[in-house]
């Protein structure tokens, strides 16, 4: 086991980002601070109760939604050229009393039809500050919706008691430090179906987020290219046996091929839903209901089409002493991600199991949409 210690400043930003995202999903607010980024106030959408925002409403003047440019074009905002936008509270067609709940909708594409949207909105034209772009992004990581309030206080403003600080500088870093601190913690036998001879690892980051989990089958070794698939959790293809998609089969399938081939490793990584974790792929699902394909869905909720990378993969891999993989996979980007963190992929392995008539539209979109080798 290769040891990669991380600093002591890494460890520090990953912790203060998960608080402050821990506060998101309470529906506390968080101060955002920095040198270059004032004092900001930072609220989930998606969390927002009227109680709340009418605790804040001193400050309307400077109080605005941020949304991501995908979904405010769902809603029919006018683009600014940027990739976040903001829309002032106190320009909101509704009154204020009515605000929250109108920010939860305009949050929401799962509630479009069910709450038609009203307008028309005000927007910022000019670039949004920095902080925007950041509010998202604490959101993100908290696995919440992609839009939040954002409060910018005046520098006189005294700040509501019992506020959690995030710096910006520790939102920006925080996926590169996660990734960074990750290290094992825990490692057993594990005979599993089609794989008797295997361990299991556990990787740890030092926010105290979910554990990444590496098999290890066999006894692969170090010097040559390895064997390895990287799988993103799927609580529902996984453990239910959904036939949405084709993940249960994927995953089974790895361990059964690696086994085949005399060993290799199979990383078992906490990004749920390519990255946006359970609730939000729920929300993705009742989307590809009403017709989307599973990139708009994604794309419509302000999501990227995949939110994944690869940085947590790569560290485990080192960790193990692996350098050089021979990757299981259908998706060109997880070989360029892979290797843009540090991972030599001499080989890409297919890795493909047939449609059914549950996942046939999800699995073309794939290929279609995303280039995957379908």
């Amino acid at each position: 086991m290769t040891g990669l210690s991380p600093s002591a400043d890494a460890i520090g930003a990953a912790i203060a980002v998960d608080r402050a995202g821990h506060e998101l999903r309470r529906g506390r607010p968080v101060l955002l601070t920095g040198s270059q980024t004032g004092r900001i106030l930072v609220l989930a959408a998606e969390t927002l109760t009227e109680a709340t925002l009418a605790d804040l409403r001193q400050w309307d003047n400077t109080t605005a939604l941020v949304l991501p440019a995908s979904r405010a074009a769902v809603l029919h905002i006018g683009p600014t050229g940027h990739d976040t936008l903001l829309l002032p509270l106190h320009d909101l067609p509704v009154p204020a009393e009515e605000r929250a709940s109108l920010i939860r909708d305009l949050a929401d594409a799962s509630r479009d039809l069910a709450a038609p949207l009203r307008g028309p909105f005000t927007r910022v034209k000019a670039a949004p500050p920095e902080t925007a772009r950041l509010a998202v992004k604490l959101a993100k990581t908290a696995y919440l919706l992609p839009a939040a309030v954002h409060i910018d206080l005046p520098a006189d403003a005294a700040v509501p008691p019992g506020i959690l600080e995030v710096s910006g500088a520790a939102i920006a870093a925080y996926d590169t430090a996660a990734a960074e601190t990750l290290l094992p913690v825990s490692q057993a036998r594990l005979p599993v179906a089609d794989a008797e001879n295997a361990q299991l690892f556990a990787f740890r980051p030092a926010d105290g987020r979910q554990e990444h989990f590496a098999l290890v089958i066999g006894s692969p070794d170090p010097a040559g290219p390895v064997l390895t698939r990287l799988h993103s959790e799927c609580f529902t293809g996984d453990l239910l046996g959904s036939l949405r998609c084709d993940c249960g089969e994927q995953l089974r399938g790895a361990i059964r091929t690696i086994n085949e081939a005399g060993g290799g490793v199979l990383l078992y990584l906490a990004q749920e839903g390519r990255g946006i974790g359970l609730v939000n792929k729920l929300r993705a699902y009742q989307l590809q209901d009403q017709g989307f394909d599973t990139v708009d869905a994604n794309q419509r909720l302000g999501f990227d089409a995949d939110e994944r990378w690869f940085l947590p993969a790569a560290r485990m891999l080192q960790r193990l002493g692996f350098n050089r993989v021979r990757l299981l996979t259908n998706n060109p980007e997880k070989v360029k991600g892979l290797a843009a963190c540090g991972i030599e992929v001499a080989e890409r392995v297919p890795h493909k199991f047939p449609s059914n008539a549950h996942n046939e539209a999800y699995l073309a979109a794939k290929r279609k949409r995303s280039g995957h080798y379908l």
